[in-house]
């Protein structure tokens, strides 16, 4: 039985962050922030760019693109991030209700940053083992940039958090863009490094710990979680890449077009050197930022409009994740 990917969709805010903006507010110079991170503009949430209606809007344009009846959606799948329209909420129910899939059921998900590649992969297995699944919308929202202080150096290294939304729509026989194997990898020693410290049962709100800024994103232990990540984080990102693609039938020289997330620049050319990929065969995206899960479906939709990918290609999809989560995905693209 085949799964595939009808469609997708992107929605991007139309507000924008430079290098050289975020440069002056974190008093790092702007060649640090171009070429180090590679960082030139990402895109930031406007007063109307909520997480969830995000998603919502990048759901439509999936279904407009495929003129597909989201009265034939059988199952939502909230992809979207936790920091969303309210604290305690279940978004999946709201999106579904929004865009009309009233035939559906939906719930809600999360992995953080590998939270789309996960969600492929629960999807696809829901799909193979309920006969009442027929077709499933993935779809939510991100802007973690919420949290971002940009004067606490130990969050540099997120300092490229943006906010957008995303969408993909699957079928089951569906006969085009095969979704094949998913691989995941997490590893739970680094699963407090990185948090909001102020919020939750731990440490409730209040205006002192608002004042300590303790309600933004920091990492607790910056050198343990340094000295940890780089023993094991490329090797899993590498290792899920070729895992995904050895279980889905092919090997490493068969990629085609690798839909990577937005990383530092040097780690992004690590990895393609690493698989023996050309510039040519990945989208860096710095002018967009990292946009959490959403990465990977906008890489994507990118290769499509500059015909990077094309029929029979070999795409992998590939996240990482604070917790930390590494995953990848293998796609056969086009028609099978």
């Amino acid at each position: 039985m085949q799964i595939g990917i009808v469609s997708t969709g992107i929605y991007l805010p139309e507000k924008t962050m430079t290098g050289r903006e975020i440069a002056d507010k974190a008093g790092i110079p702007v060649t640090v922030v171009e070429e180090k991170m590679g960082i030139r503009k990402k895109h930031i949430p406007g007063p109307d760019d909520h997480t969830c209606e995000m998603g919502i809007l990048a759901a439509r344009k999936a279904l407009e693109k495929a003129s597909f009846n989201p009265l034939d959606i059988d199952l939502v799948i909230y992809i979207g991030e936790e920091h969303k329209e309210y604290p305690l909420w279940t978004a999946g129910i709201k999106l579904q209700e929004a865009i009309g899939a009233f035939n559906a059921w939906a719930f809600d998900t999360a992995l953080r940053c590998g939270t789309t590649v996960m969600a492929l992969k629960v999807a696809k297995s829901m799909m193979l083992s309920d006969p009442g699944i027929r077709t499933v919308l993935l779809a939510g929202g991100y802007r973690n940039v919420d949290f971002i202080d940009y004067e606490n150096p130990r969050t540099r290294f997120m300092y490229n958090l943006g906010a957008g939304g995303g969408a993909i729509l699957l079928q089951k026989d569906y006969s085009e863009n095969l979704l094949l194997e998913t691989v995941i990898l997490t590893d739970g020693s680094f699963s407090e490094d990185v948090v909001v410290v102020a919020g939750g049962t731990k440490h409730p709100i209040s205006s002192e710990a608002i004042a300590k800024r303790l309600n933004m994103l920091d990492v607790l232990d910056p050198e343990g979680m340094k000295q940890r990540l780089e023993e094991k984080s490329m090797s899993n990102f590498l290792k899920v890449i070729r895992e995904s693609v050895r279980k889905s039938g092919y090997t490493v020289d068969d990629i085609a077009y690798l839909a990577i997330l937005h990383m530092k620049k040097s780690a992004h050319e690590y990895v393609l050197r690493e698989l023996g990929l050309s510039d040519e065969q990945a989208i860096y995206l710095e002018d967009y930022g990292h946009i959490g899960q959403i990465d990977q479906i906008l890489s994507l939709e990118l290769a499509l409009r500059k015909e990077k990918v094309k029929d029979g290609d070999l795409v992998v999809f590939v996240s990482a994740g604070i917790g930390y989560a590494w995953g990848a995905t293998t796609i056969k693209w086009g028609k099978g």
